[in-house]
């Protein structure tokens, strides 16, 4: 099991280097992560849903993401509530947990997955979550040292250097843990470092005396890997002087899936940019609005920022304008939550771009989707992505994608506004295709564009990089004896 001194030291990065380099090893493994608390999901093959990370750990595995991966996914709805979905469903809106507590209700869902994870795989890499050293939370922790205690799991402790103060984290935390707690872990690692490794060994020499834990390697801070994020957004910019095209999403309190816009931010010719609280979406050829899981909010909070002003001015010199999910919601005439599904029950006036109308409904639609994209007159390009949401939408537009489906009936998604300036979809991941995204940029103006490699070709050389470095700067000897001595 790898835990974290704090949230983003590497947890999920370290593990999915582990497992590709077990897989490389010929070793059948799984990744698993009891609980994850993030607004990037990923739908699985039998229509459950699972933290993204998990879904980029079971692909360093060539193995299908199973809900039994991340069987606890806790999706924030605002500061104060969650929805929580258990083993790739949703409780319903209206479940109490009534006097069980968080722990005792959730940890049978938890060992049962891990139990038939065990059952099909040789090995289990385990991911922590946030720090085993947050003491508010070690009554109901299932994440931690609450899991690692239950399954008795050997348990390595990682720490991101970068941060500064690498090394009262490491000793902190672990003196932080109880002495069964302390016992079980094995050894540390220490993420993200650049500089002359001499410099650090006599910190190494006085962590190792101080703890009597060995330090299993220390990582360096490999720049570029292209791999989908747990949750956090990265505000790296990626302007240059090559740009061709430029693509600005608004960052919503709630948004969801922005790995959405991955293609874009590596394109060499793209300048890609989030915009935050307090800046504007001017100037930009495309503007997207992002996936949310509370759309009336995220909608209002839009408004608040003058960005609906933007947008406007923005259509009105040309640019065009994409919504993905929530933010395909938001382009439409209404949206009625009358179950109070996402926040206070009521209805709101979405920016009435789109002939459509959008109502949340109790059931969440999951589901992996194949089919063809059409924007341009005469063009038509292969898609693939996954649906995740509640909400029912009735469109009187063109809509512009084709479900393949294994019945003869017609699906169709999204819609596209009569004068061809606005796209909106359900679904996620459609930029991930080199075919749908040269589509698309083609749509957007972008029609001379190079050529990149998929997401998929562009994870496949992070992670093996991501391996080479862990094979060479860990002694994984001090993990599996048996395969590195």
């Amino acid at each position: 099991m790898v835990q974290g001194t704090t949230s983003d030291a590497g947890k999920s990065v370290l593990v999915a280097g582990l497992c590709r380099v077990l897989m490389r090893k010929g070793v059948s493994v799984a990744p698993f992560k009891s609980q994850n608390m993030a607004l990037n999901s990923a739908v699985t093959k039998d229509g459950g849903e699972i933290g993204r990370a998990q879904a980029l750990q079971a692909f360093a595995c060539g193995v299908e993401p199973s809900v039994h991966m991340n069987p606890i996914l806790l999706k924030p709805n605002t500061d104060m509530k969650a929805q929580i979905i258990v083993q790739g469903k949703a409780l319903p809106t209206e479940a109490t947990l009534g006097n069980i507590s968080y722990k005792n209700y959730t940890m049978p869902y938890v060992l049962d997955s891990f139990a038939q994870l065990n059952q099909k795989f040789d090995c289990v890499v385990i991911e922590g979550a946030g720090s085993p050293a947050e003491i508010n939370l070690r009554e109901n922790d299932i994440a931690n040292m609450g899991f690692a205690e239950e399954a008795d799991v050997p348990v390595i402790i990682v720490a991101d250097i970068d941060r500064g103060g690498v090394f009262a984290h490491l000793y902190g935390t672990l003196a932080l843990l109880s002495q069964s707690e302390q016992d079980r872990v094995i050894g540390f690692v220490i993420n993200r470092f650049r500089g002359d490794i001499e410099l650090l060994n006599p910190g190494l020499d006085w962590l190792e005396q101080k703890t009597g834990k060995p330090v299993i390697g220390v990582l360096p801070y490999l720049h570029g890997l292209e791999l989908d994020a747990e949750d956090a957004v990265d505000s790296q910019q990626t302007k240059n002087d090559k740009t061709k095209l430029t693509v600005c999403v608004p960052v919503l309190p709630r948004m969801s899936n922005h790995t959405d816009f991955d293609m874009f931010k590596h394109h060499p010719e793209i300048d890609f940019q989030f915009r935050y609280q307090g800046q504007s979406l001017t100037g930009a050829d495309l503007i997207i609005l992002p996936g949310s899981k509370s759309v009336r909010a995220d909608l209002a909070f839009l408004q608040q920022q003058g960005w609906h002003k933007d947008i406007e001015k923005h259509l009105r010199y040309g640019g065009k304008l994409i919504g993905i999910c929530g933010g395909y919601q938001m382009l439409g005439k209404t949206i009625a939550d009358p179950d109070g599904i996402e926040g206070p029950a009521g209805v709101a006036d979405g920016l009435g771009y789109l002939e459509l109308t959008t109502e949340l409904k109790p059931h969440k639609s999951l589901t992996q989707v194949t089919g063809t994209l059409s924007l341009v007159t005469g063009k038509v390009a292969s898609i693939i992505g996954y649906e995740i949401h509640a909400g029912e939408t009735l469109v009187d537009l063109q809509q512009p994608i084709s479900i393949n489906t294994d019945s003869h009936d017609k699906k169709y998604d999204g819609a596209l506004s009569d004068d061809g300036m606005i796209f909106g979809t359900y679904c996620h991941g459609i930029f991930d295709s080199p075919q749908a995204f040269e589509h698309i940029l083609e749509w957007a103006g972008g029609s001379d564009l190079q050529q990149i490699n998929s997401r998929e070709q562009q994870q496949i050389k992070s992670l093996d990089r991501l391996a080479d470095s862990i094979e060479q700067d860990l002694n994984l000897a001090l993990l599996w004896p048996e395969l590195f001595s």
